[in-house]
């Protein structure tokens, strides 16, 4: 048998003419340099300078990542896996057509939904034509004014087809903040007062320690672990260590981090600060979602003027500040996923341990917390402990703020005691169930909270009351049904925002949710196949995401098997 001979010399192949990679457009990378101006182009800084390409032309261009990458001395694909995680950033391919210069979002989560949010979706694409693109957004944070759309930074509360259009012409595109304490009048009623007594030496660290460990205070961004520990426990780690603020609240139904920063800003810097203090932080970061534009205009502003203006000795010098800018992923509200794109990467969950109070953001001992957990600091610390410790009903204790939306007549965060039940927060705080409308099942926990029926609606609502139910009040973002609405569809709407939302880095949740939300929009569920896919969804995530997805779905079978015939 012969052997024919391979020529290697002619399959070799050619020599490469020019650098490896994309070439890069001298005229982008002008463009670029302007727009980073003097900004460090530091790795970490790489979603915050996406985010002013994106800002200024309205899309992101391969141009404009190629020459970026140059700039920052990263690999095109580096950059581009990153831009492509985030919904925000939208990416033009050459030879693709960008997007119009202005998008309206139409808000599809459950409380915009059952306001209407499909039929003004539908209207607002026969009337605005092709020059505006008009597209769903998951939850903007704004559910007490539902239905919500936002024409590019620019939420329309109680969105209808004219107001949108209205705010369309009138080219009203970038969202105006409210009126707010700023610092000067915080100051006037004695704001900062106790962290000035801090850095004075007035008080002890080890002292304001103790004091939150006896307030009860726990963590309300969802997971509740005692916020003394958590100090404690990041104090003993070696310095330097840094704070990570999480104000991702992407959360259906959530919107009280908003709420309070929208017009109490220095309460929740006042309280980071003490802190910081007291665990000996070095630098702080907040993580602010992309749809709060009005919040981080706010921020921006009292935080430079909170560093210009405090006063205090050098050795007493409160620690840098930074915003950072979320780019439109629920999972960034995930703890270690947020640390992850705070470094500039993907926000892809990490595994653990070792845990963000040993090793976190930049590797370093990491005290993560969410904004409100912070808000109420001051008060406790200047009123005492068993201020906020006798706070509380049946039993249960501390303050709770409750994001109500849904059917009922008084939308809005709430701030009643722990421990209240459904039916006296709708009685007492929110102004009773809409005309025509009777009370009929409840998200005590946002989307993956679970739902319960109003034959639960007197459970006390907070930490750990709603496990046995096989629910949980998570940041306390509650969406009230009615008589008139389907128990069955709002889970089905939950499902759809977990699938798009997944970031994909495990399989249980990736496919899990893509399966789900396919079966769950037949008339007949296959109960059999969805709960083999809930115990693998629930049992393999790797985050939170996961194992929570299936708990509105399951909530059906255990409390509206009526809905399923």
């Amino acid at each position: 048998m012969s052997v024919t001979k391979i020529d290697f010399q002619r399959l070799r192949k050619k020599k490469r003419t020019g650098p490896k990679g994309h070439a890069v457009d001298l005229v982008a990378l002008e463009e670029v340099r302007v727009l980073l101006a003097d900004e460090p182009r530091r790795r970490d800084l790489l979603i915050e300078h996406l985010h002013k390409i994106q800002d200024h032309f309205r899309h992101v261009s391969s141009r404009h990542l190629v020459a970026l990458a140059h700039e920052m001395k990263l690999s095109s694909a580096e950059v581009y896996e990153v831009a492509s995680f985030y919904h925000h950033f939208d990416i033009v391919k050459e030879g693709q057509t960008p997007p119009p210069p202005l998008t309206v979002r139409v808000c599809e989560s459950v409380s915009c939904e059952l306001a209407g949010a499909k039929p003004l979706l539908e209207a607002l694409k026969a009337r605005l034509g092709d020059n505006i693109r008009v597209k769903t957004a998951p939850c903007v944070g704004r559910c007490e004014f539902a239905p919500v759309a936002v024409v590019h930074q620019n939420p329309v509360d109680h969105a209808t087809e004219e107001k949108v259009c209205s705010t369309v012409k009138s080219a009203e595109t970038t969202a105006i903040p409210p009126s707010y304490l700023d610092y000067e009048s915080y100051r006037a009623k004695g704001g900062y007062k106790t962290l000035l007594n801090c850095l004075e030496g007035k008080r002890d660290p080890s002292e304001i320690i103790e004091i939150m460990e006896h307030s009860g205070l726990r963590g309300l961004g969802g997971a509740g672990f005692p916020a003394g520990r958590k100090w404690r426990i990041v104090k003993g780690y070696q310095g330097p260590r840094l704070m990570a603020v999480n104000i991702d609240e992407g959360e259906p139904g959530t919107f009280k981090d908003r709420h309070y920063l929208e017009r109490d800003p220095h309460r929740f810097l006042e309280g980071a600060l003490i802190a910081a203090w007291a665990v000996g932080i070095s630098k702080i970061y907040i993580y602010l979602r992309d749809e709060y534009a009005a919040c981080r205009e706010i921020l921006t502003r009292e935080i430079a003027y909170l560093q210009n203006r405090l006063p205090g000795s050098a050795e007493h010098r409160i620690p840098p500040i930074y915003l950072r800018r979320g780019a439109g992923a629920y999972i960034c509200g995930e703890e270690s996923a947020m640390i992850e794109s705070i470094e500039g990467k993907r926000g892809m969950p990490r595994l653990r341990p070792p845990f963000l109070a040993e090793i976190g953001l930049f590797g370093r001992p990491t005290l993560e917390h969410n904004m409100e957990t912070l808000f109420w600091v001051p008060n406790i610390v200047a009123k005492g402990p068993e201020w906020f410790a006798s706070q509380g009903r049946h039993g249960r204790k501390g303050l709770r703020s409750f994001s109500v939306s849904g059917r009922i007549q008084k939308p809005g965060v709430h701030l009643a005691p722990a421990g209240i039940t459904m039916r006296e927060l709708i009685d007492e705080y929110c102004g009773g169930m809409l005309p025509g409308h009777e009370f009929y099942a409840y998200f005590p926990g946002g989307a993956s909270g679970g739902i319960l029926p109003a034959s639960l609606g007197d459970i006390p609502l907070d930490f750990d009351t709603l496990n046995e139910y096989g629910c949980f009040i998570g940041s306390a973002a509650i969406i009230v049904l009615s008589d008139q609405d389907s128990a069955k569809e709002a889970a089905l709407n939950a499902m759809r925002f977990f699938e798009d939302e997944s970031c994909g880095q495990c399989t249980p949740c990736r496919v899990g949710t893509a399966k789900a939300a396919t079966l769950m929009e037949d008339d007949r569920w296959d109960q059999s196949c969805l709960e083999d896919l809930a115990t693998v969804m629930c049992d393999a995530s790797i985050c939170g995401l996961g194992q929570a997805a299936p708990n509105p779905m399951q909530s059906i079978f255990k409390y509206f098997p009526e809905e399923l015939d």
